[in-house]
């Protein structure tokens, strides 16, 4: 009987040669946040996954937080991924740009000149961030997002999203998750605002559906899927009591949109609370679309939540780091490498396109 993992998987007007999803990971290699040669490398490497969804890709120079984060705002940052989306094209691989904006969790000297960082509301994040210049610096307060700056960001992720399909993308994922712009609007503890975009779940859900709106708009709701952490506290943000009806909510007015995924993902492994298989069900039940499930999986869980049904794809993020070749290994049952956390993010070949590819 074949394995349910490495059959094709009709995603929206695409089709993917397996249900293995490549996660999206910051590997801050983008010198100068524009997609470059090595980047081209790495992409190459994995492109066996059925579908790849790249790194997080600020759509505004205001979302460019991290230190070399790529962006997708510009002609020469399209010109960078084109050489991306070809080589992952090139072995019949599917390619997704996750837009993400990180809103308050940013620090000026990882931005370019003439940026601003910027939040639902002037709630600073605890922690720190790394800085090329100055090494670990606290996240400072953030400004308060006016009507227009909410406009003006509902239209950057639009044109990055036009962008995205000028570059070769197959699609885009919004990056609702990990305590970036999109979540720290859903979220009470970043969102403090009293006008139609804070408050009730309704109006905390305002700004994402906008997005989502705006990008299908443009680019067809087939090539915009979306990503989520329920109960999720990166970033700063805490649990609050109406978890679970936000969520439902949001993936009932994701369906009237007719999104093409909706792609979950559990940190549970890092601390977080577990997202639970019932709340999983009830998201999957409101949007009854593709469900693409994250968190720690290896290949024996991957195949036994694909046959029982609870989702439709299974991404896997760190095993992809140090195994390039993860889908063949997981074909063959072979065991994972181990990758190197202290690469992670650091610039260079190193701990990025010099694992074994075999």
């Amino acid at each position: 009987m074949e394995n349910i993992l490495f059959s094709n998987y009709k995603l929206g007007q695409i089709t993917l040669k397996n249900r293995i999803v490549m996660a999206p990971m910051t590997r801050s290699r983008a010198i100068g946040n524009i997609p470059n040669d090595l980047m081209t490398e790495y992409y190459r490497q994995r492109n066996s996954a059925g579908l790849i969804i790249t790194e997080g890709t600020s759509p505004s120079p205001n979302g460019l937080g991290y230190a070399r984060i790529p962006g997708l705002f510009n002609q020469q940052q399209v010109e960078g991924w084109k050489k991306i989306t070809e080589a992952v094209h090139s072995n019949d691989g599917r390619i997704f740009v996750q837009l993400m904006h990180t809103g308050r969790i940013a620090h000026p000297l990882n931005m370019p000149e003439g940026s601003k960082i910027i939040a639902p509301s002037a709630v600073a994040a605890k922690g720190n961030m790394w800085t090329d210049q100055q090494e670990l610096q606290p996240h400072p307060v953030p400004k308060e997002m006016t009507y227009e700056d909410i406009k003006a960001a509902i239209n950057e992720f639009g044109k990055s999203a036009e962008l995205a399909v000028e570059a070769g993308f197959d699609g885009i994922e919004l990056h609702a998750a990990n305590g970036y712009l999109l979540e720290q609007f859903i979220n009470p503890f970043a969102n403090k605002r009293n006008d139609e975009f804070g408050g009730s779940v309704e109006n905390r859900l305002r700004f994402v559906l906008d997005v989502a709106n705006k990008t299908s708009d443009l680019i067809g709701a087939d090539k915009v899927g979306i990503r989520i952490s329920p109960y999720g506290v990166n970033g700063d943000l805490g649990i609050y009591d109406e978890i679970e009806e936000t969520y439902i909510l949001l993936a009932e007015e994701l369906k009237k949109i007719g999104l093409t995924y909706i792609h979950i993902v559990d940190h549970s492994s890092m601390g977080a609370p577990e997202v639970s298989s019932t709340i999983k069900e009830k998201i999957k039940e409101a949007f009854k679309g593709t469900i693409i499930l994250s968190g720690n999986y290896e290949g024996k869980r991957a195949l036994e939540d694909l046959t029982n049904n609870k989702g439709d794809l299974i991404a896997f993020g760190r095993p992809f780091i140090s195994n390039p070749n993860l889908v063949e290994k997981i074909k063959s049952g072979k065991e994972f490498a181990n990758p190197d956390p202290n690469t992670f993010y650091t610039p260079g070949e190193k701990g990025y396109t010099d694992y074994p590819l075999s």
